[in-house]
């Protein structure tokens, strides 16, 4: 009876996350004599240890029989010997939200019928009036090529804006978050923005001294604002971050100019965001954002 036990946790804990850790595994455990108290172990300890064990061990036979067999979701993330070292070991883990999923392919596919779907998909994308639904079921159906491509090649953002110039559209950013980690992309970052702005201007406000003149202007910009003041908070907010964490922030904040060349205010951006200012104002008035864009290795993506 153990081993069937053993066996059909492996299978639902691995369609959840392929590399749980330590304290999933402990509440998998956890749960396991809770809802069975049957299955608790004799003796002064929490009534789990042994089961702890034998999931952990049998999720990592269980992962070793499906690398055997060749499924991607294991094949990418299992151990290798880094530069030829033949003592030391590296494990590629997915990241939190699984951003280092690799799926199968879907039935009756293969990597060149996908490769087709990709062409139809680009050329799809590069038409005048675009077909949304055309587009979308197409990303779906190679989702699959797409992730395979980034976790295991890990192309420059150039590279993936030649090959999948859809997954720049803004609906496809939203649906690519979603089919990475099953959340809604905007809905998520409005709740934690809501959540934390109040807790970060106050955080802000009782050590803005040890974060100098950025700080306090940003600070003393907020209180002069008279409208919309539930906006200029959460902007605020999300400004003053890179001064918290000890950033620059005209690193992550840039601006330009309508006229000024695109190059020049891209030129060794790694990662950063673009206000972009009317060109004919007033030196009395405020800056005017004609635009916003969003610069990923130079390159503006957005």
């Amino acid at each position: 009876m153990k081993i069937e036990i053993l066996d059909k946790i492996a299978q639902v804990a691995f369609d959840i996350k392929a590399y749980p850790d330590h304290d999933e595994l402990e509440s998998i455990a956890s749960a396991l004599i809770i809802k069975y108290p049957c299955l608790k172990e004799p003796g002064k300890g929490k009534g789990y240890e042994g089961w702890l064990v034998s999931i952990r061990n049998k999720l990592n036979n269980y992962r070793a029989k499906l690398r055997e067999a060749g499924c991607s979701e294991v094949s990418v993330n299992k151990k290798r010997k880094p530069n030829g070292d033949e003592t030391k070991y590296t494990l590629k883990r997915a990241k939190r939200g699984e951003v280092n999923h690799v799926p199968e392919h879907p039935e009756q596919h293969d990597d060149a019928s996908l490769e087709e779907q990709r062409v139809l998909l680009v050329e799809a994308s590069k038409k005048a009036r675009l077909d949304h639904s055309f587009i979308r079921e197409k990303m779906d159906l190679t989702f699959s090529l797409r992730r395979r491509e980034v976790v295991e090649e890990q192309p420059m953002v150039m590279e993936i804006q030649e090959r999948w110039p859809a997954l720049f559209f803004k609906e496809q950013i939203c649906e690519e978050f979603f089919r990475i980690t099953n959340k809604e992309l905007l809905g998520t970052f409005r709740a934690a923005v809501d959540k934390y702005t109040p807790k970060l201007l106050r955080l802000y406000r009782a050590r803005k001294g040890a974060f100098g003149k950025d700080m306090e202007n940003l600070l003393e910009k907020l209180e002069d604002e008279t409208s919309n003041i539930v906006r200029h908070r959460k902007d605020a907010a999300l400004r003053g971050l890179p001064v918290f964490l000890r950033d620059e922030p005209k690193e992550l904040f840039k601006q330009c100019l309508e006229s000024d060349p695109k190059d020049e205010s891209t030129k060794g951006v790694a990662v950063g965001i673009l206000f972009v200012l009317e060109d004919c104002v007033a030196t009395t008035s405020s800056a005017v954002v004609q635009n916003i864009a969003v610069i990923l290795e130079e390159t503006i993506v957005l």
